[in-house]
């Protein structure tokens, strides 16, 4: 009798597998299409609040800056940003008056970052509406635990991801 069960064990374990495959691909693209959804919900948000001089990109890059002081290449890193968009568009936020950008004080040829008031400003209307989109989400003590878990399941994602990374430039070092 355990020589009939043992295949039926291993056809069912690498239908998992497959499945598990499966998931792992379309948890992929959900990231992706869920990217592109919020930067969509910020553009609809920037426009009721009257905002058009400012892209959902850009919006992101402030959040990113938050309330601290940072360098280019901290954000550039912390963001995933590529160089060239990323001073595109930080000369944009400096020329719309959303940040401050001054010389670091140990390396004049680094750059420092930091929210000027309007982008303080407009940081904080966006803080407030994600809080009215998350009460819309979590409403019960079971959708905290799920939005918890999903928060888990995505940073670990996010790790495993760039544990990939990491080890991939190594090797080529």
């Amino acid at each position: 009798m355990s020589t009939l069960a043992q295949p039926q064990n291993e056809d069912a374990a690498r239908k998992d597998k497959a499945t598990a495959t499966q998931m792992y691909h379309e948890v992929a693209r959900i990231i992706e299409r869920m990217h592109r959804r919020f930067l969509d919900v910020l553009r609809i948000e920037l426009g009721r609040i009257g905002i058009d001089d400012i892209s959902p990109v850009q919006v992101m890059m402030l959040l990113n800056i938050s309330n601290g002081e940072i360098s280019v290449r901290d954000l550039i890193e912390r963001g995933y940003y590529l160089g060239s968009n990323a001073s595109y568009n930080l000369k944009q936020l400096v020329d719309t008056g959303y940040v401050d950008r001054s010389a670091s004080p140990r390396d004049k040829r680094a750059a420092r970052l930091k929210l000027s008031a309007k982008g303080t400003e407009l940081c904080e209307q966006l803080r407030r509406m994600a809080s009215l989109h998350s009460e819309g989400l979590i409403r019960t003590d079971d959708d905290t635990q799920d939005f918890e878990v999903t928060y888990r399941t995505l940073r670990r994602l996010e790790r495993k991801w760039t544990d990939v990374i990491r080890s991939d430039e190594t090797d080529i070092l």
